[in-house]
């Protein structure tokens, strides 16, 4: 899916606001003297702000529109506080972090629709601290089920233990499903 993004020659433009006022979706302002694009969620593509320029310092780009799925913040597992109210009854993902640069769409197949939780156990090597704030969130945050996303290195397969110690530690009991990505970012194997 494509995107039309307006793009403001910041050395051209003169500050004149021409364009501001020809923005009917509030997307340009002025700041420090020049037009700036201050939300592209509020520009409708239309370019009207165009035809405003008397220097020409604006065009437009079509882009690859990339949504985010990421529905809270923090996502850092060792952050994450289990009685955070958008963990409440929530589907988890807990991923290994390199999985979301090896896999090209993360946010559609894997996070959509689950709350985020980032670790990795080979950096962080306090297992037992990971262990702990999974049950927690589990017992607490009650969520629904958990989703482990690791890569093939021997060094994720930790993170899916971590999951199962969680689970068992757990005195609700959720589904628990570990998804294993080979270094390409491919699925090669549901736990």
């Amino acid at each position: 899916m494509n995107r039309t993004k307006i793009i403001i020659d910041q050395e051209r433009c003169t500050g004149c606001g021409a364009c501001v006022q020809g923005c009917h979706g509030g997307a340009l302002q002025l700041v420090n003297g020049k037009a700036v694009v201050v939300n592209e969620e509020y520009c409708d593509g239309l370019g009207a702000c165009l035809g405003e320029c008397p220097v020409g310092a604006i065009t437009m780009e079509e882009r690859e529109s990339q949504s985010s799925e990421l529905r809270q913040f923090p996502v850092q597992l060792r952050l994450l506080n289990p009685r955070a109210t958008f963990l409440h009854g929530a589907d988890l993902l807990l991923a290994a972090d390199c999985t979301a640069f090896v896999s090209g769409d993360f946010h559609n197949n894997f996070l959509k629709g689950k709350m985020l939780a980032i670790a990795c156990p080979k950096l962080d090597n306090n297992t037992q601290a990971y262990i702990d704030k999974i049950t927690e969130i589990i017992d607490t945050a009650q969520i629904r089920s958990l989703t482990a996303l690791i890569m093939e290195v021997p060094c994720c397969s930790g993170l899916a233990r971590i999951a199962q110690m969680a689970c068992q530690q757990a005195k609700r009991k959720i589904p628990l499903e570990v998804i294993r990505l080979s270094t390409k970012g491919e699925v090669i194997g549901h736990i």
